[in-house]
């Protein structure tokens, strides 16, 4: 569904992505690791479009994205975005159904907020929260909004920017259940970066190492504690000593 070919993509004199090759299947969940600064919001950016790469080719479902319509090209895609991003000054059914109230996916009001609570039905959350503002919701409760804004116009494509952070580790373990059964459910293909190992195993069908701008490893997610590769397994079992260096 997605492919990065030799991606290359600097800024000024400090080079993020520096040859990436990375092949994600369609309807499969691709969790990508890495430390910190290693370049994995880049890259998702770089697939949406938002930051051209210098080199290399980006390609969705086998259609180069800078050679696409980009309305209909971003449509096809939804968003989790870190700390659920959500617009403190709309109500939570105006925020899931931000989208299909505007642009080409506009929907009469009415038909939107029917679509907005069936969403937030979705991910667990009933009716009653429909009117709040985002300030009146706990974290979880705000997360769980912003996953069902990214699944309300029903992508193909699903981005999770560091779904559980900031949670505790019991509603942490919420979301990740809700984000595979809705990758599962509705058959989408799904990109997540994250740090917490725990949502790399709940997620993951295969699993991505970024370091120094490159793809160290890839493969599935059963592979992981049986890779040979000293990076990986110093990430994963989070030694503080190995071939990355700690930042002090």
């Amino acid at each position: 569904m997605i492919t990065l070919d030799n991606v290359h993509k600097s800024f000024g004199a400090n080079a993020v992505l520096r040859g990436v090759d990375l092949h994600v299947g369609k309807g499969r969940s691709m969790v990508v690791i890495g430390g910190s600064g290693t370049g994995k919001s880049v890259l998702i950016k770089s697939v949406l479009g938002l930051v051209p790469p210098d080199s290399g080719t980006i390609t969705v479902d086998g259609t180069d994205i800078i050679k696409t319509d980009r309305d209909a090209f971003l449509a096809r895609f939804g968003m989790l975005f870190q700390g659920a991003a959500l617009f403190d000054s709309l109500p939570v059914w105006q925020n899931v159904a931000f989208r299909l109230l505007r642009g080409s996916l506009k929907q009469p009001r009415a038909t939107a907020r029917a679509t907005a609570l069936d969403k937030l039905r979705r991910v667990g959350l009933s009716a009653d929260v429909a009117d709040r503002l985002p300030a009146e919701l706990s974290g979880g409760m705000q997360k769980r909004v912003g996953l069902a804004r990214a699944i309300a116009a029903d992508p193909e494509v699903i981005f999770f920017d560091e779904p559980t952070t900031g949670l505790d580790p019991i509603m942490a373990g919420v979301i990740n259940d809700l984000i595979r059964e809705i990758v599962t459910d509705l058959g989408v293909t799904a990109i997540t970066i994250t740090h917490d190992m725990s949502s790399v195993r709940a997620i993951a069908d295969d699993v991505a190492m970024l370091h120094d701008g490159k793809i160290r490893w890839t493969g599935p997610v059963a592979d992981l504690d049986h890779a040979d590769d000293p990076y990986l397994a110093q990430f994963i079992n989070g030694r503080a000593t190995g071939p990355i260096e700690a930042v002090r």
